[in-house]
């Protein structure tokens, strides 16, 4: 009885491939249309023309004067490489980790949200399957939103101030035909540092049926993060937290390129997150799944 049990399961179960459930591009394609994702995308290209506005009404961030030292803001509008520079500027503090916990801190929680959680995972899909989809799609997602600013911004920049070498605010300049590589290294380190947040939003998603608690408990954090490490009283203990090393892709804006800050803040940055997506998929392993 119990063999010919067997043989019955296994021929219903024949073509099951647990791999083949929940196709990234079917998980793609559903992120994609949902209204935060078109949302999100509007606001991050819309961005730079706010900018290129606001320069247009206030008069160029180098036309005012107001001190010696010069920053990246002040040579926003030498071309348009500084202008990318300098949205990205503005935007890795606090705009840039808004979409990484989005879509990170979404994607399990929206599903428990809509009580389809269980069906997905009697369709059947495995848990860890069903974890790496939405995780890969939301990481992906999560790097679009990084690649899509500095690209209008070029784009948008190239038309309002020209194209030509990024100038440097300590002197100098970056020939134009590296400034296309530096920006995209500065985006490489800016996703490989928001991996904290993404770790934290998966985190938080695995374990909460609110999609706004994963995503404002992820931002949260961040934000103490930044505050901890404004905290000069910590000293070298600062080092280990993330937020220290946000900025450290300035360094690849410099004639010499220098490597040991954006090292050592992926490095923390890799840590971290695997150590929250480690959490995650074993606590999601566990979980009694009621919606």
């Amino acid at each position: 009885m119990s063999a010919a049990v067997d043989v019955t399961d296994a021929a219903e179960a024949r073509g099951y491939r647990a791999r083949h459930t929940l196709p990234l591009r079917v998980e793609a394609v559903r992120q994609l249309r949902r209204r935060r994702t078109l949302l999100m995308g509007g606001v991050l290209a819309a961005l730079p023309f706010i900018l290129i506005t606001a320069f247009a009404i206030g008069g160029t961030p180098d036309s005012r004067g107001g001190g010696d030292r010069l920053t990246l803001m002040d040579t926003a509008t030498a071309s348009a490489a500084n202008f990318a520079a300098t949205c990205l500027f503005v935007s890795a503090g606090f705009l840039l980790v808004v979409p990484v916990a989005l879509f990170c801190g979404d994607t399990v929680a929206s599903e428990a949200s809509w009580s389809s959680l269980r069906y997905l995972l009697a369709a059947p899909v495995p848990r860890a399957r069903l974890l790496w989809s939405k995780l890969v799609v939301a990481l992906g997602f999560s790097l679009a939103a990084m690649v899509l600013l500095p690209l209008v911004a070029l784009a948008a920049g190239a038309v309002a101030y020209g194209w030509g070498p990024l100038q440097l605010p300590t002197g100098g300049a970056l020939a134009t035909g590296d400034t296309v590589p530096r920006i995209a290294l500065v985006v490489a380190f800016i996703f490989v540092s928001q991996l904290v947040t993404a770790g934290l939003a998966f985190w938080l998603s695995t374990k909460t049926d609110a999609p706004l608690g994963a995503v404002g408990g992820a931002v949260g954090l961040t934000i103490v993060g930044n505050v901890l490490d404004a905290v000069t009283a910590l000293g070298s203990w600062r080092e280990f937290l993330p937020a220290h090393w946000q900025f450290a892709w300035a360094d690849a804006l410099q004639p010499d390129l220098e490597w040991g800050g954006m090292a050592k803040g992926a490095a923390i940055s890799v840590t971290y997150a695997l150590i929250l997506f480690a959490f995650a998929f074993r606590g999601f392993s566990r979980k009694d799944i009621v919606s």
